[in-house]
């Protein structure tokens, strides 16, 4: 069993949105190619947030959104950019309803909404360092898309930030499975550790 300190923990919740959870979402539509690992990540990551609601655990919820800045003016819309800050604006996601949370990941009363965010990873330039910091956090419990991806940059930065920090193997999910599978055994060791919903549940 690992040894976690729920007190001191929170579980961040990684662009649980319509861009990526919802059937019409574009990344979903263009992106997830294994849709039994994603479905599969969702409700493991929806048991585990019923389960950390109902035992009043610490919440963060990680989206990304650009519906105030409809012109990506953040990437220069997009000029010249490689990378993400091309492709979000090339793409037109994260707009108002892509960035629209979706149930039963809609954040509620107690739970906070990381604002500001400006790259991959969740605590870059956001509001949820500080939020963590200043709630007394040191562990995080990571959920969410795409392994490989914003997930992976956030591991890589909460610990160089000084957290512990845990991938929630079951409730991610990236493209394909190899590429999730990829992070696990080759990656998370080097910034981490990765646990199981289940394993979290019998805290």
């Amino acid at each position: 069993m690992k040894q976690i300190d729920i007190g001191r923990a929170a579980l961040v919740l990684i662009e649980f949105q319509h861009e990526w959870v919802a059937p019409t979402g574009k990344l979903q539509q263009r992106l997830i190619r294994d849709k039994e690992a994603f479905r599969s990540a969702v409700a493991a990551a929806g048991e585990l947030l019923a389960h950390a609601r109902e035992r009043r655990w610490i919440i963060a919820h990680a989206g990304l959104s650009f519906a105030r800045d409809p012109g990506y003016l953040l990437f220069a819309g997009g000029r010249g950019k490689l990378g993400l800050g091309g492709a979000i604006p090339h793409a037109g996601t994260w707009g108002d309803e892509g960035s629209r949370f979706v149930e039963p990941f809609v954040p509620r009363e107690g739970e906070f909404v990381v604002q500001g965010r400006s790259g991959a990873s969740v605590l870059k330039n956001s509001t949820l360092d500080p939020f963590l910091r200043n709630n007394d956090v040191r562990t995080l419990l990571l959920c969410g898309f795409a392994t490989h991806v914003c997930v992976e940059s956030s591991l890589r930065e909460a610990h160089d930030l000084g957290y512990e920090a845990y991938v929630v193997s079951d409730a991610c999910a990236a493209f394909e499975r190899s590429q999730h599978e990829h992070v696990l055994q080759h990656v998370v060791h080097h910034f981490g550790d990765h646990v199981t919903s289940a394993e979290l549940r019998a805290v």
